[in-house]
């Protein structure tokens, strides 16, 4: 699949698989920032990446970023639609720092990982109702 992307600092590398398998490329910070204890911050990626038709850009934090930084998702994924790609449309990860103290994040760290997903739109069918019983409510698997 080939998709359009703009680097805002073309010196600053492209989003790369790291292994052969990988099924996410990572995706680094395009600064250096900190980020207070129990703070939601925007840090900047320095990319605008174009899905292409049919398909979107889901974001997630990659797996160590908890065990090693403190940090997570603040929105628990990301998801990057085709129509976000214009000229100031950088995408940006929103991190919450959990812990009780400062994290910094250095320029060209791998924060998160990204995969493009096919979009299936849906046509609604409202029923008056869809099963006779009920599975048992809000956690009811155990």
């Amino acid at each position: 699949m080939r998709v359009k992307i703009k680097r805002l600092d073309p010196s600053f590398p492209l989003p790369a698989y790291h292994t052969a398998e990988s099924a996410a490329f990572d995706i680094a910070s395009a600064e250096e920032k900190t980020i207070a204890t129990r703070a939601v911050t925007l840090v900047r990626t320095g990319l605008i990446i174009e899905a292409p038709h049919g398909y979107f850009l889901m974001l997630s934090a990659r797996s160590s970023l908890a065990r090693k930084k403190g940090l997570i998702l603040a929105n628990g994924i990301g998801i990057v639609d085709r129509d976000y790609s214009g000229p100031k449309d950088e995408i940006m990860l929103s991190l919450y720092n959990f812990t009780g103290r400062e994290v910094k994040i250095e320029k060209g760290e791998r924060l998160a990982q990204g995969m493009f997903f096919p979009i299936e739109r849906v046509e609604w069918v409202e029923v008056r109702e869809l099963r006779k019983n009920s599975r048992g409510g809000f956690g009811s698997t155990g």
